[in-house]
């Protein structure tokens, strides 16, 4: 018999709560197979929810806290204050043994804070990123920071590249991923004093990467490379655009196929082609945080059902390969690469 796996849910994440947690995680669990679910959060809202998915009450546990993390909570307050919160709880889980995985739609940043305080990180990174899944014309792109680290240095960006290529062979299995850092455009010149600092090191030639310089944002829709690489602030702004061009199309989309009998039979006759065409605008509804000691898979903040059903079955069907020898490999290379980097050039004498 295969093992139970075990997802613990911050059921009180999010914009919307149980109301959408439950649903959600009963939409995953659909597709899984010996899996357990433990729910943390208030039980009397839980409660109901799970009433409407006796196949979801089965499987799940409630532990019940009336502690929350609220969504505009600074990192630092969720630290001192969310101890027993449905988030805390949710990580800790994990920490303990007890669960494979936490999944959560909570303030991202307290997220963050948390699982370093409980799950420490696994390798010589100093913090974890938020990764995404990049649909495009040719597959997916890894697409790294897009939300966690709003300021980044090069050695921050270094890294991100570094555990991005790990990820990218294991959830993808392609054996070499190729590796961008998003600029303003793709001349060494372009873009700040970070990100052409981080460009120098990669294109030394001392990872074991298949660099291929800078790479622009409508390259993530051409899959140019697997891996592109960027801060934390341009990445969740290009992910909130990608799901606000994403939602408009659609409804768009819909309104001209709805605006006449003809294009009602015309939209019933290709409802096929369209759903596909839907799923493709989708933009990605979960990120797991890399370099934790332990997996925390984060939905966004306004996740529905579907939204988050997507992030726990990410959770459950995450690779459990340890890529974490791999990346310690290339970080080992890091300190020295950034020591040559700030050497002064000694001119010979003429």
């Amino acid at each position: 018999m295969s093992q139970t796996q075990v997802i613990s849910i911050d059921a009180m994440g999010g914009d919307h709560g149980p109301s959408e947690t439950v649903p959600g995680v009963a939409l995953a669990a659909r597709s899984l197979a010996n899996v357990r679910f433990l729910l943390h959060g208030d039980e009397a809202k839980i409660a109901p929810e799970l009433a409407r998915f006796p196949a979801l009450k089965a499987q799940a546990e409630v532990r019940h806290t009336d502690k929350i993390v609220a969504s505009d909570e600074k990192p630092a307050i969720a630290l001192r204050r969310g101890k027993g919160s449905s988030m805390w709880n949710a990580v800790e889980a994990v920490k303990a043994g007890e669960a494979q995985a936490a999944v959560s739609s909570g303030n991202t940043g307290g997220l963050m804070a948390i699982s370093m305080l409980i799950l420490r990180m696994s390798v010589a990174v100093d913090r974890p990123c938020l990764v995404a899944n990049w649909p495009g014309a040719k597959g997916l792109t890894t697409v790294l920071d897009v939300g966690a680290n709003i300021d980044c240095d090069a050695e921050r960006l270094v890294e991100f590249a570094i555990m991005g290529e790990a990820y990218h062979r294991a959830v993808h299995g392609v054996a070499r991923p190729t590796v961008g850092l998003i600029n303003i455009g793709s001349e060494d010149v372009k873009g700040h004093e970070e990100v052409r600092q981080a460009h120098a090191i990669l294109k030394s030639g001392r990872f074991d990467l298949d660099y291929r310089g800078f790479v622009e944002g409508d390259d993530l829709s051409k899959n140019t490379v697997d891996v592109a690489v960027t801060d934390g602030f341009s990445g969740n702004l290009m992910l909130k655009t990608a799901e606000g061009t994403g939602r408009y199309v659609e409804a768009a989309l819909k309104g001209a196929l709805t605006s006449s009998p003809l294009s009602m039979l015309g939209a019933l006759l290709a409802r096929g082609a369209l759903l596909g065409f839907r799923e493709k605008l989708n933009p990605p509804r979960a990120a797991p945080l890399l370099g934790l000691n332990g997996l925390v898979v984060k939905s966004h903040g306004g996740a529905k059902a579907r939204d988050f059903g997507d992030a726990v079955l990410m959770a459950a069907g995450f690779p459990q390969n340890d890529f974490a020898a791999e990346i310690e490999r290339n970080m080992t290379r890091l300190s020295a690469a950034l020591a040559a980097s700030h050497e002064p050039t000694v001119e010979e004498p003429s």
